[in-house]
């Protein structure tokens, strides 16, 4: 997701004269292009998940992307030529906090930014999202909502690469382990109760499990599937990304960059081998990312994470974080997890 400046979001193309009006929620009514100013929309509804359909474009070229709430991308920057509108739609996710789970609670209601090189919104309605299917994320800070530039979780980017009818809900949050987001009441304890039937569960717990020996962080991870199961969800074991640690030769360092703590648990092994055991479907972010950040090198790779910005091996950029939410776009389409007309591809 995209940082966009004031003045690039004053040029944003409304109709004439439109103010801020706040919107209410009524059952079934939509709510509409008066709830938006030139820079972005507020609608004054309440936590739950949401179909929002734009129509873009404007009487010069136009070029739109939408984020929303704590700077999650819903719509990848979409252009539309002189004269000609663009319809897209998308489903979102609203919630208190509206970020990280241990975090503040944000702004009430539904708030999206319009940004983009030469961003134009025609039109815009919001209605209550009835058969939404929703994908729950439940990891740490290199998968969580970050409350601000430069860092970005994967989760934060990747509700653009879904179409209306999927929902993104990111309880991933900053520091937690294995051990403390099963012992924390804000995250698996209200987690688990959101899970619905059909629902898929993404689970990446590892880059803080640093003392957690390999008997509890196995025992972690069958909890966390079994408990997703006992509501009906379906469990995803996500190994996690890599961070960007070289060896001389070009590869990525067997210890700290792959994952193998202190007390030499190599959590992506524990992971593949709980997922086979309790034949769960995996994403193997970690050899994804690892064949990626080795092939771009040392000094293509730091574009990835935030090691210009912050001499950080470990977090992602915006670009790193969409790049790898494009990663798991793409895994959870080929083992069949979400249909291949649901997502969008480029």
């Amino acid at each position: 997701m995209r940082r966009f400046n004031l003045a690039v979001l004053a040029a944003v193309t409304l109709g004439a004269g439109l103010t801020a009006v706040p919107a209410q929620a009524h059952s079934g009514r939509p709510l509409g292009i008066e709830n938006c100013t030139t820079a972005r929309c507020h609608f004054d509804v309440p936590p739950g998940t949401y179909d929002v359909k734009v129509l873009l474009g404007g009487d010069t070229a136009s070029s739109t992307a939408i984020s929303g709430e704590t700077l999650r991308s819903l719509l990848p920057e979409t252009a539309a030529e002189a004269g000609r509108r663009v319809f897209r739609s998308f489903t979102v996710n609203v919630r208190t906090p509206e970020g990280e789970p241990t975090g503040p609670d944000g702004t009430p209601g539904l708030d999206l930014v319009l940004g983009g090189s030469a961003p134009a919104l025609a039109d815009i309605k919001v209605t209550r999202a009835r058969h939404a299917r929703q994908i729950l994320l439940v990891g740490d800070s290199t998968v969580c909502d970050q409350p601000g530039d430069p860092y970005s979780g994967w989760g934060q980017q990747l509700p653009q690469y879904l179409r209306k009818g999927v929902s993104v809900a990111n309880y991933a949050d900053s520091g937690e382990s294995t051990v403390t987001y099963l012992s924390e009441p804000r995250l698996w304890a209200t987690v688990q109760p959101l899970i619905r039937p059909g629902d898929l569960v993404l689970v990446q717990l590892a880059h803080n499990d640093k003392t957690t020996d390999e008997a509890t962080y196995r025992a972690n991870l069958e909890t966390l599937v079994a408990g997703v199961r006992e509501k009906g969800g379906n469990p995803v074991l996500v190994t996690p990304i890599v961070r960007r640690w070289f060896n001389s030769d070009g590869t990525l360092n067997n210890g700290t960059a792959l994952l193998v703590n202190g007390l030499g648990v190599d959590h992506p092994a524990v992971i593949r081998s709980v997922a086979a055991a309790e034949d769960v479907p995996l994403i193997d972010l970690t050899a994804k990312t690892k064949s990626l950040v080795e092939s771009l090198g040392v000094e293509g790779s730091k574009a990835i994470y935030l090691y210009n910005e912050k001499r950080d091996n470990t977090h992602t950029s915006v670009h790193g974080a969409t790049v790898y939410a494009g990663l798991v776009r793409d895994e959870l389409v080929a083992r069949g997890l979400v249909p291949e007309g649901a997502v969008r591809v480029g």
